[in-house]
């Protein structure tokens, strides 16, 4: 079909669940408004042309229809008015020429019917159907409408689709192998930067491109209140204010290594990579905890703190390193699986197995360094004294 003239093929992929957005030619969109029509009619094609030319968008196309052929009647008014032709008359006849009117109505047993009045189609359609119009003065004449309108064919739009009360034109795109929504997120939001649209044109992404952009604007806030509730679980299981902050130290190398391991992937931080890291906060900080609880045990039997978490690091490492080795081997099906769904499935393997390789090697090193520090803050706040100013017999104490 490419290879025929006047025909442009369009693909895009079909899916169980449409997201929002309205009916395009391909997958994602992108929609301009704008009060004024002529200005974003004018602008609509730049950005079309500006984003054909970005590497990884095939298929960039709009719904903008503006090049259709329209027959311009302008009506002279002083020629009518000679002819005493007022402008309703002119009005009234087209209207009857190309509209319908309802003429009478029958009524019958059962239903009733409607009786149209509308001039036959073969004196209506055409581009010649304006010269078959007559109009009938004052004294009674018809008067061909070609003697008092110029008739001439220009260019208009075919439709004028409108989003939130406002002229809008949509921008549509698909992907290219080995293209994420993400990465054309950034590219298509960057090239409409760069463009420096005037302030009347505002443009989003809608449907799955919109949703993907609202997801991800949330999920910093979603990591954060996950870490400050099981900040605040931990504070009320071990009646402390720092020991929680020792546990919660495992967390950064697991989210560094589930960002490298994407990275050397070639895979985008999408919201499926965002669940393994928030999984990641749920199944790191055992290995804090299984370190930590031995420790403070020890201690609790007169030990010092250095010999605590020395003897916890000895007698905990198989354990964690046993849970380690269950969970990592539980993502590498989801990493190395293909067949149906398995792009969805991969993203959640590399960040579980990345980050759990790079916690497992770097808090059996960190973690006592940090109970060390923590232990040595606590013991300090515990030996500051309360300074509290009090007056001295000899001062005066004015009331």
């Amino acid at each position: 079909l490419q290879s025929q003239v006047g025909i442009t093929l369009y693909m895009q992929a079909a899916q169980d669940i449409t997201i929002g957005g309205r009916v395009a030619k391909t997958q994602y969109q992108y929609t301009l408004t704008d009060v004024s029509t002529q200005e974003l009619n004018a602008w609509a094609p730049r950005v079309v042309a500006r984003l054909t030319g970005i590497p990884g968008l095939t298929g960039v196309t709009s719904d903008q229809e503006s090049n259709g052929l329209v027959l311009s009647v302008h009506v002279d008014r002083d020629a009518a008015s000679r002819l005493g032709i007022d402008l309703a008359t002119v009005d009234n006849t087209l209207d009857d020429a190309f509209g319908q009117r309802v003429a009478s109505k029958v009524f019958t047993t059962l239903n009733q019917y409607y009786v149209l009045l509308e001039v036959e189609p073969d004196f209506r359609l055409g581009p010649d159907a304006l010269s078959y119009i007559y109009l009938r003065s004052s004294n009674g004449q018809a008067v061909p409408l070609s003697e008092i309108a110029t008739i001439s064919t220009v260019t208009g739009p075919l439709v004028v689709n409108h989003q939130g009360q406002f002229p809008s034109v949509t921008v549509s795109f698909n992907l290219a192998q080995g293209t994420s929504i993400g990465t054309a997120v950034t590219k298509v939001t960057a090239a409409i930067k760069a463009m420096h649209l005037p302030p009347s044109i505002q443009g989003g992404f809608q449907g799955t491109a919109r949703a993907y952009e609202s997801a991800l604007a949330g999920q910093l806030v979603l990591i954060l209140a996950a870490l400050v509730a099981v900040y605040l679980v931990l504070g009320m299981l071990y009646e402390s204010f720092i020991i929680p902050i020792t546990i919660l130290s495992t967390l950064p190398s697991a989210g560094l290594g589930a960002l490298l391991i994407l990275k050397c992937a070639n895979m985008p931080l999408d919201i499926i990579g965002i669940i393994g890291i928030v999984l990641l906060i749920g199944i790191v900080q055992k290995n804090g905890i299984m370190m930590v609880d031995f420790a403070l045990g020890a201690e609790r039997h007169g030990k010092s703190a250095t010999e605590a978490i020395h003897d916890a690091c000895l007698s905990r490492f198989r354990p964690i390193l046993m849970t380690t080795t269950c969970a990592v081997l539980g993502g590498v099906p989801l990493m190395l699986g293909t067949g149906t769904g398995s792009e969805l499935r991969q993203p959640l393997g590399y960040t579980i197995v990345g980050g759990l390789l790079v916690s497992q090697v770097l808090t059996l090193f960190t973690t006592p360094v940090i109970y060390l520090y923590m232990d040595r803050l606590a013991r300090l706040l515990r030996r500051r004294p309360l300074a509290v100013s009090l007056p001295s017999e000899a001062e005066d104490v004015k009331i």
